[in-house]
């Protein structure tokens, strides 16, 4: 495709800002939560993580599509961000085991992106105003009409979002005589968090956002997950009821991201919406049970309340996050319960945060000795 022949387009912002660039060729329009994310590397899985439903990536690294995509970087069924804001698009790609370009790849699933937009300036001023909804279109001779739409969409404050990407029906992941059996509760679930378990020697039953602690333990598994996913953790209810259950009778529990989210209001603890939230893969983190420091995955537009985490007598702090201080990990003090804010399956991202999974994996084998 020649550069010139591209049409232009436009990302317009909720207090009226526009910044300006051109289509990638995918005509359209499309609204969503703006955010951005530093990784510099694995854009595949970033798109196709269900915890960014119903958002606008705005991507920082300046070249996006480079090296093409392959069938297996993906982290769901497809595509979940609502449309893509690059610096420079590439049309061509180099690398031995792709699958193809991402233009193909985005005209497959009918993804809106825009590249050619001063995306340092845009991030700059989403960092220094917040988070808010924008609206990208090739129909650029419309604005008023762009504002009218932009002013329809809801604000991710207070949006459930969970029970559009969670499993219709549960499925089971890993070999039926795996050592350990675990129960997963799917409110935006990644596939390197599957994969993580199940080379752990774990049996997985993958159930929809709204089952019952009842649908989870008729599978008998030795433990449970609570996974990620997109949008507001307070609305999910049925979520904090199956948290709440599993944590009142001490079973092995394990909560990343919104997952941890939905476990700090089962004990009474709020979440708020962030300025602009932690999306990237280069994150410091302070495990304070070891004092060492990780670099982690991070993709979220949430916390939980580090006041009320600390007054809470049944929880303790483990892992904060040194950039602002953010709490980004806890477990209870009596019970058998862990989370953390961030991603230790990475995908995109480094590898430090994997030994959560073998926490978890030993949180389960210590139960069974109990109960044997």
């Amino acid at each position: 495709m020649k550069y010139q022949t591209r049409k232009k387009a436009l990302v317009l912002l909720a207090d009226g800002t526009i910044f300006y660039g051109k289509s990638v060729g995918i005509e359209g329009t499309s609204t969503g939560e703006i955010c951005f994310n530093t990784g510099m590397t694995g854009y595949q899985e970033i798109f196709t993580d269900p915890s960014y439903f119903g958002q606008l990536m705005v991507a920082t690294n300046a070249h996006i599509g480079n090296y093409g995509v392959n069938d297996n970087e993906v982290e769901s069924d497809g595509i979940k961000i609502s449309g893509l804001i690059c610096r420079n698009f590439s049309f061509t790609h180099s690398r031995v085991d792709s699958n193809g370009n991402l233009k193909d790849w985005f005209t497959k699933h009918n993804l809106v992106a825009i590249s050619d937009v001063d995306t340092r300036a845009l991030v700059a001023y989403i960092r220094d105003n917040g988070a808010m909804n924008a609206i990208i279109s090739t129909d650029v001779d419309n604005i008023e009409d762009l504002k009218k739409q932009l002013a329809a969409v809801p604000t991710m404050e207070g949006l459930e979002l969970a029970s559009k990407v969670s499993t219709k029906e549960p499925y089971f992941v890993g070999d039926e005589n795996a050592e350990f059996k675990i129960s997963a509760l799917d409110i935006g679930i990644k596939k390197n968090i599957l994969r993580n378990l199940v080379k752990r020697g774990a049996y997985i039953k993958v159930f929809p956002y709204n089952a019952k602690f009842e649908d989870l333990a008729a599978f008998n598994p030795d433990g449970y997950f609570i996974s990620n996913g997109p949008g507001d953790p307070e609305p999910l209810i049925e979520a904090q009821e199956v948290a709440k259950q599993i944590i009142e009778r001490n079973l092995p529990l394990f909560g990343i991201c919104l997952g941890h989210q939905v476990i700090a209001l089962a004990n009474g603890i709020s979440t708020y919406k962030m300025h602009n939230g932690h999306r990237g893969i280069n994150h410091p983190v302070k495990n304070l049970l070891t004092g060492k420091g990780e670099i982690t995955s991070q993709n979220h537009g949430f916390a939980i309340n580090r006041e009320e985490t600390e007054a809470n007598e049944n929880v303790e702090i483990t892992h904060v996050h040194l950039n602002d201080h953010t709490v980004a990990g806890i477990r209870m003090k009596d019970k058998n319960v862990f989370s953390v804010q961030y991603h230790p399956e990475a995908s995109p991202g480094p590898h430090d945060s994997e030994y959560l999974f073998d926490q978890f994996i030993e949180n389960i084998m210590k139960a069974k000795a109990v109960i044997s």
